[in-house]
């Protein structure tokens, strides 16, 4: 998108925008289409929530209590990364992490059924340490990423079928999320600690037509700086006393890892220290910022986490804290809320998913209005998701 001047984006700045042909990036599949224009929010409705006009909302879970009555299975603490799965029939599962530690995390699920009503909830995993992000498969699975410094990524079903298995070619390092290329199968994950790296697992034989690759037996790399400029990348060696991130020369260090989505055959990331979004061209090894708040005087985005690909083909943020908003981020620099959390001062949003027909929104707060990790809600939004 051609770049608009660095400043909080107007509906001024959207006009200039269209008249000069900017076209948000497309999300494979996606058909070319104008970008719509930056709504703006209600005030606070009975759910606390600011949202478009004609948007609603509604409490799908909230922890500790039993999204389907009488069911016996209560809803997790500290819920975190999420994503919506399509079901056949018309129905979908919404997937959560738990960020709960010392073994007590995992993810549960919400299963829908076509018209929108939770007919089931249940664990797909249990035991985690701290599964903070993750990050949906194309061949049906979600990843679930364990931040500690031993963490491991779990292969988990949505339908609970099976149950969830480990995966160490992915590495152990404190991991935050994950995100797939569809045309190869490798994973590229980011690692949620100050100097942390950008990995991927590439594996034995490419994954075609959205088949699972071989995640036992390929090699694990990172990011590092290519001579002359650019990136390339290095192996990563499995053995030694140091940390993965210590045992790559010329390594690009970024302070902590956040989100990551693969967005138009490039690879979209946060990171939280300086609150940057980043895009990575994997096929030319080009990395460049897409979004600074430092650029703008009046940001409507500060300390990305989350990431999730918008139906418009953008990029939505969830906020770690500050005003509490999930905000789209476009390829030209500039970002705008499109739903803001209002009374949660000691919270932050997790888990943002979209239905596949793009007109529901499902994220949760982590710590609600208690504060706490047993006061997370998770919520459903529904409208027209346009951007």
């Amino acid at each position: 998108m051609a770049a608009i001047p660095r400043k909080a984006w107007s509906r001024r700045a959207w006009l200039k925008a269209l008249a000069a042909g900017a076209l948000a990036a497309l999300a494979p599949g996606t058909r070319a289409r104008p970008p719509a224009p930056p709504p703006v929010l209600g005030p606070p409705g009975a759910l606390g929530l600011r949202l478009p006009p004609g948007f609603s909302a509604r409490v799908v879970a909230r922890s500790g209590e039993p999204p389907v009555p009488g069911s016996g299975y209560r809803w997790h603490g500290a819920p975190d990364g999420g994503a919506v799965f399509a079901r056949p029939g018309g129905g979908w599962i919404y997937v959560s992490n738990s960020e709960l530690p010392g073994g007590r995390g995992g993810v549960g699920a919400l299963r829908f059924d076509r018209g929108g009503r939770v007919v089931a909830a249940y664990s797909i995993m249990s035991g985690g340490r701290r599964n903070c992000a993750g990050g949906a498969t194309p061949w049906g699975t979600w990843l679930s990423c364990e931040e500690v410094p031993d963490g491991l990524v779990w292969e988990c079903d949505p339908r609970g079928r099976r149950p969830a298995r480990p995966l160490p070619a992915l590495g152990r390092f404190a991991h935050e999320a994950a995100a797939v290329d569809p045309a190869t199968g490798i994973i590229y994950l980011t690692e949620d600690v100050p100097g942390g790296l950008l990995y991927r697992y590439v594996p034995p034989r490419p994954a075609r037509g959205g088949r699972a690759p071989d995640l036992d037996g390929g090699r694990l790399e990172a990011l590092a700086r290519a001579p002359g400029g650019g990136t390339r990348w290095r192996p990563v060696p499995r053995r030694g006393d140091r940390p993965l991130r210590e045992r790559v020369p010329g390594a690009v260090r970024f302070d902590g890892g956040e989100g990551i989505v693969w967005l138009d055959g490039r690879v979209v990331f946060a990171t939280k220290g300086d609150g940057r979004i980043r895009a990575l061209d994997p096929a030319a090894g080009r990395l460049r910022v897409w979004w600074d708040p430092a650029r703008h005087e009046r940001p409507g985005l500060a300390a990305p986490d989350n990431l999730a690909v918008t139906p418009g083909g953008n990029v939505l943020a969830a906020e770690d804290g500050g005003a509490l908003r999930l905000s789209v981020v476009t390829p030209g620099g500039d970002a705008f809320p499109v739903v803001q959390v209002t009374g949660q001062p000691r919270s932050e949003l997790a888990g943002p998913a979209f239905h596949p027909a793009g007109d529901r929104l499902y994220f949760s707060s982590q710590r609600g209005t208690a504060g706490h990790a047993g006061g997370g809600i998770t919520y459903e939004v529904r409208g027209p998701f346009r951007w």
